[in-house]
């Protein structure tokens, strides 16, 4: 459920428009990388018994200032991806009224969390069920129409980085697995294997429906296409597409805008933000004022600016959060170490040659988000020593 959301919905496009006939390549590399990261955050979850994921991992084995821009990274990354998911909503739901209803859809989840309503795992459950088999059945409709061959357009090395790194955008809820391990008995043995089974089937999921739509499309046709999913399965299957896409991401949306609001409160309870941002509501027991900033921001993301763009920055600025967590395992001492050191080794790389090789303007947005915390950051300190 963490990660069958927005993206399977969406990505197919900029990804082959990237990797061509090389997109299955594409699908494992960010899968793979995925599974990297969701090992090295497992191991830190069970050696910090702490909330705020890589923010709380980095405070404690690099520097304050290292969980101060982890925390800040994770707030930007999330942020675009709650915009890019709303704008896909709504392009699947109301195409041509996508630039309001988008902002709107934010608003209204917005509420339902500020009044502390919340999504239960039955819920999930069913989403899930229900995204599963309409992807089960893109495939066999996609499979029994006239089949166009794929083109086979040629692909470099950094294209297809770059569309690996799009394509993370749709694993992207792995993490919530691997913080569980509180919850979980002996979860030094079973989180490693739900992780790694999970993702494997992921993969071949997501393997199984972009072959499914390339095949009944073409490549030309899914680039041009805001609704692949949808146009690849014919007017019969297309409402149960639509329908399935609006709730995948109407869920993710919610849960991530429940999460963007604890980190900012978490942040800001240790001096990492302006201290009004802790402030909990006495009636909901939500963070009200966090919920209202982050979802203004939100809001503003997705009123102005373009899906691929939000992808992009969020893909670079989550990979970014993950290399951090990498760092902060490579600094977790020998005796308590759990994983191999070359796990955290290759997501650390990983991470930053996806990163480098997204769309420059990703990498300007996420090296001005950086500007930004480290402004924040240096403003909070400032405050702070002038008040003594």
């Amino acid at each position: 459920s963490a990660m069958l959301g927005a993206g399977v919905f969406w990505v197919w496009g900029p990804v082959l428009e990237r990797a061509g006939s090389l997109f299955i390549v594409a699908i494992v590399l960010a899968g793979f990388l995925s599974l990297l990261n969701a090992l090295s955050v497992a191991q830190l979850a069970l050696l910090v018994p702490e909330s705020g994921g890589v923010y709380a991992y980095a405070r404690r084995y690099l520097s304050p200032g290292a969980g101060f821009f982890a925390g800040g990274l994770f707030l930007v990354g999330k942020l675009s991806s709650a915009a890019a998911i709303a704008m896909i909503a709504a392009t699947y739901a109301l195409p041509d009224q996508a630039h309001w209803v988008a902002p709107a859809l934010v608003a209204v989840f917005a509420l339902i969390n500020i009044t502390g309503v919340r999504s239960t795992a039955a819920v999930a459950l069913v989403l899930t069920a229900l995204v599963v088999a309409v992807l089960l059945a893109v495939i066999v409709s996609a499979a029994s129409t006239t089949s166009v061959p794929p083109v086979k357009s040629p692909t470099d090395v950094y294209s297809l980085w770059q569309a690996a790194g799009l394509m993370f955008f749709a694993f992207a809820g792995y993490a919530r697995m691997a913080t569980l391990g509180a919850e979980v008995k002996n979860p030094s043995t079973v989180l490693p294997r739900v992780i790694v089974g999970t993702l494997v089937l992921v993969i071949a999921l997501y393997v199984a429906v972009g072959v499914s739509v390339v095949g009944a499309l073409g490549t030309s046709a899914v680039v041009s296409s805001a609704a692949p999913l949808a146009d690849a399965v014919g007017e019969s299957w297309r409402g149960f597409v639509v329908i399935a896409a609006v709730l995948a991401c109407l869920g993710s949306l919610g849960a991530l805008l429940a999460g963007l609001s604890r980190t900012a409160m978490a942040m800001s309870e240790s001096n990492d933000l302006p201290r009004g941002l802790a402030v909990v509501s006495a009636r909901t027991a939500s963070p009200i004022r966090a919920e209202v900033a982050m979802a203004v921001l939100a809001i503003v993301a997705s009123a102005v600016l373009d899906p691929l763009w939000l992808v992009g920055l969020s893909s670079a600025t989550v990979l970014s959060y993950y290399a951090i967590g990498h760092v902060s395992v490579l600094r977790v001492p020998r005796h308590d170490r759990r994983l191999p050191v070359a796990v955290p080794w290759l997501g650390l790389v990983g991470c930053v040659s996806l990163v480098f090789a997204l769309p420059l303007i990703s990498l300007l947005a996420g090296a001005a988000a950086l500007i930004l915390a480290a402004v924040v950051w240096w403003g909070v300190r400032w405050r702070r020593y002038r008040a003594g």
